[in-house]
């Protein structure tokens, strides 16, 4: 007897379903929304919220960690990733991507580069720099403090050569 209900109700429910997952009501960005008071689709987070990586990502930018052979290990890497193909594999900014025709990027062996801080390096990695754009979405901060320290690891390591590019 319940086994012959059920039988009959299976139908019943499953014609309450929607069947058509390919076409679900959605909105688009920039979309207007009847839904909402203003019209719009997109709608600002509410008042006192905050995103719950940013304390975590603005304590990682505020200072560089004490360098180790961690740090430099994962900052030859990060580089060897995000950075060569354009400042090359030494510095110079004599990478792959110049040599097709794009412009060259200073030389971190320049004495202008030499003699900024560190803080500097961390920024122009996060906010780009003339052609260079922003790494902040691509490189977390840790990594960024690992390529500044891997940036380091390559002025000291050719402290004679005093190219100008």
């Amino acid at each position: 007897m319940i086994r012959a209900g059920a039988v009959c109700l299976l139908p019943l429910a499953l014609a309450a379903c929607d069947q058509n997952m390919v076409q679900q009501p959605r909105y688009d960005p920039y979309e207007a929304a009847e839904l909402f008071p203003d019209g719009q689709a997109m709608q600002p987070p509410p008042g006192g919220t905050i995103d719950l990586g940013t304390p975590a990502r603005q304590a990682a930018a505020a200072a560089m960690p004490a360098i180790d052979e961690a740090l430099l290990k994962r900052g030859r890497e990060r580089y060897g990733i995000y950075c060569s193909m354009c400042h090359g594999e030494d510095g110079r900014g004599n990478g792959v991507v110049p040599s097709r025709g794009y412009p060259h990027p200073p030389s971190f062996l320049a004495p202008r580069l030499r003699a900024v801080a560190d803080q500097h390096i961390f920024d122009v990695i996060t906010e780009g720099y003339g052609v260079m754009y922003s790494y902040a979405d691509r490189v977390p901060p840790a990594d960024r403090w690992a390529i500044v320290a891997w940036i380091r690891v390559l002025q000291r390591a050719q402290q004679g050569d005093g190219d100008e590019a």
